[in-house]
This record gives structure tokens, C-alpha cells and sequence, in this order.
């Protein structure tokens, strides 16, 4: 998997992680899912910055 899917799949990881913790009330999962998605979304701007700078398109 290239590093542009991982970073979407940690940012989606995190938002499923969220929503079971509003479901049951777990506030770690929730905690832990909306880290997980800041992470994910912070190394997507980076892709994004990469890309701009090297000319890459998607």
C-alpha cells in the first residue's frame, strides 16, 4: 500500500474507532479515534505539500 492510502486509512480507522466509542460511550475509543484521525489528516496535508512541490498529480 503507498503512503497516500495509508494516511486515508488511518484517518478512516480513526473516525470508525470514534464512532463505536459514541455507541458504547467509551471515551478512549473516541479520544484514541479522533487522534488517529488528526494524524491521518495532518499526513494527508503533507502528501498534498509534497506533491505541489515535486509537480506530482493524482
Amino acid at each position: 500500500m503507498n503512503d497516500k492510502a495509508e494516511h486515508k486509512a488511518e484517518e478512516l480507522k480513526g473516525q470508525a474507532k470514534e464512532k463505536v466509542g459514541d455507541a458504547t460511550g467509551n471515551e478512549q475509543w473516541q479520544a484514541e479515534g479522533k487522534a488517529e484521525q488528526g494524524k491521518g489528516a495532518l499526513k494527508q496535508a503533507a502528501d498534498k505539500v509534497k506533491d505541489a512541490v515535486t509537480g506530482h498529480k493524482d
